[in-house]
């Protein structure tokens, strides 16, 4: 009785080997996640080793292990040691739903998806400061297939040169010339701009001005109309402007696509202010000066977007605040809602009490305070005077405070997670060594007779003949304890996987092949060579015939057959043990 519970709790248990890591467990555990990989394990899958009993699958042990967990517990866990899209890709192999991750480890797996949408961002903001090769700029053209054919025209040699002049700062030394005149006209317009309007820097436009006294006499005097920059900016707004207009131009005409160029934030800026230096000077010629296109003229310091071109600092920035947008919403949500509430509670509270100087005359005034407040500047312009509303005032203060305080340090972080992925593939290699992705198949031999799962062909080819000769090569010692096992009667389990599906038990016959080299098997293994060689001591000394486990030897020509078997068998099967054994001189 306690060898047939041993022998059926045997026959309940799977052995799973991955990546050479062997895992045991019960058939029923592998049925509780069904329609999935190894809840349909059969011995019909190229996977099974007859030999061993085991499926071999060459995927991570590490993950393996956390799977197999998922069908003992229900609970399937996130392993910290592997990244999340090799996590990924296990559970989609072995047919299981990755969104079924426990919460506790939900922020850690699904970690590796911000990144990605991260690395996603920084491939499209372009930070790379290598030298671009010749055919990654065909690329932007779409000119890859004429580059490899060498069917360019004469445009399409040029274009693509004259815009990495300009747009490609790091493709050669003469397009780093170009980007540092750039950046000299940026600075040298901006400077300019900022002291034409310094009063040192201005020159007083005077006018003569003749009155009659009261005695009757002219006289005249210098009158101090206004005053207007020295001349010698205007000189500076040209040149800059100049070369501003043929930069425009020139990467226009080369644009990839120039619908796209005109929708570039940057570029919008470069031709509206260059647009707007040219109406300036066109109205001052016409004596037609406009304050409020002056005050337009400030676009002009906008042309400092356009140094984003030649900074990665300054596009993670932007591209900061863009990830940060949520963020950035509900702070300045919270701060209008305070900004209203304590806007009313100080102009009521400042009523409660006798206040002759009530700075606080509306609740539109008290918005601006409460701005004041909120954001910690505090002009000081206004103050509540009452002791209603200065405790109304130290609850604004400290609500502000804390609306600030809160979405700020998400932004930092953002920008950090930006700034270190920069970092981080700077140093990377750009080329990576290229990995096919093919996987060997397991090779089946065709079916031989007396050689169940295969074995026919030359040199004993099956697949169960060749993991023998395998295993008697590798680790020559282990069969012969194996079979020493089953010989004197221990070890029954070792007999299991010959059992069969409707419970009759398969009997494993050892087949030892004795015949001549030169007769009648010509195709003899590798293995029988390699004895041949050794001469070395063979398994036929260390097994038992099988008259002694009250079976007759089966006759075979040219074969020596011993059947093993521990108990009066109802059929027998044949085993797929083949082993070469020299032919005796006597």
């Amino acid at each position: 009785t306690t060898m047939n519970l041993n022998l059926a709790d045997a026959d309940n248990r799977v052995i799973i080997n991955v990546g050479g890591i062997r895992h045991e467990t019960y058939k029923a555990t592998l049925k509780k996640i069904p329609a999935t990989r190894l809840s349909r394990l059969t011995e019909a899958l190229a996977n099974y080793d007859p030999v061993l009993n085991e499926y071999f699958f060459d995927r991570h042990p590490g993950v393996f292990a956390q799977i197999l967990n998922y069908y003992r517990s229900g609970k399937l866990h996130y392993p910290t040691d592997v990244c999340g899209p090799l996590f990924e890709e296990e559970l989609e192999f072995w047919g299981l739903d990755s969104n079924q991750v426990e919460p506790c480890c939900w922020m850690t797996y699904t970690q590796h998806r911000d990144t990605q949408d991260v690395l996603a961002i920084l491939d499209r903001l372009d930070l790379d400061t290598d030298k671009p090769t010749e055919e990654d700029i065909m690329k932007k053209f779409g000119l890859e297939e004429e580059y490899k054919s060498g069917e360019l025209n004469c445009w399409q040699r040029i274009q693509p040169k004259i815009w990495a002049l300009f747009d490609e700062p790091y493709s050669s030394t003469a397009a780093k010339i170009i980007a540092v005149i750039s950046v000299f006209f940026i600075v040298t317009s901006i400077v300019s701009f900022c002291l034409k309007t310094h009063p040192e820097m201005r020159v007083p436009v005077l006018r003569n001005a003749t009155s009659m006294t009261a005695n009757g006499t002219l006289t005249w005097r210098l009158e101090k109309r206004e005053t207007e920059p020295h001349e010698a900016f205007f000189y500076i707004e040209c040149a800059s402007n100049a070369w501003f207009t043929f930069e425009i131009i020139i990467r226009f005409a080369v644009a990839p696509v120039k619908l796209d160029f005109l929708k570039a934030p940057v570029n919008i800026i470069d031709i509206v202010a260059t647009l707007s230096f040219y109406l300036d000077f066109m109205l001052t010629e016409l004596k037609q000066e406009s304050d409020m296109l002056e005050f337009f003229s400030i676009i002009r310091i906008m042309r400092l977007c356009k140094l984003t071109r030649h900074s990665a600092g300054l596009k993670i920035l932007i591209h900061t605040f863009k990830a940060s947008a949520k963020e950035l919403i509900l702070l300045i949500f919270f701060l209008v809602l305070g900004i209203v509430i304590f806007a009313a509670l100080i102009y009521y509270a400042e009523r409660i009490q006798y206040n002759p100087d009530n700075d606080f005359e509306s609740i539109p005034v008290g918005l601006w305070w409460a701005i004041v407040t909120m954001t910690t500047v505090g002009y000081g312009d206004m103050v509540p005077k009452t002791y209603v509303g200065m405790f109304v005032g130290a609850l604004c203060a400290l609500a502000g405070v804390l609306c600030i305080a809160l979405p700020v340090p998400v932004i930092v972080s953002n920008f950090a997670l930006f700034y270190s992925h920069t970092q981080a593939r700077s140093k990377l290699p750009k080329k990576r060594r290229r990995v096919l992705p093919v996987e060997a198949p397991r090779p089946k031999g065709s079916k031989g007779p007396g050689m169940p799962g295969g074995g026919g062909g030359p040199g004993g080819g099956g697949p169960q003949t060749r993991r023998m000769n395998a295993i008697k090569h590798n680790h020559p010692g282990a069969l012969d304890v194996k079979m020493n096992r089953i010989a004197h009667g221990g070890a029954l389990q070792e007999l299991m996987q010959f059992r069969s599906h409707n419970g009759e038990e398969a009997i494993p016959m050892l087949m030892l092949n004795h015949a001549d080299g030169k007769g009648d098997n010509p195709a003899r293994s590798r293995a029988t060579s390699n004895a041949d060689k050794n001469n070395g001591p063979s398994l036929l000394d260390n097994v038992t015939p099988a008259a002694s486990f009250g079976a007759a030897p089966m006759k075979a020509p040219g074969k020596i057959s011993f059947i093993i078997h521990p108990s009066t068998p109802k059929r027998l099967h044949p085993t797929s043990l083949f082993m070469s054994y020299p032919k005796p001189k006597s």
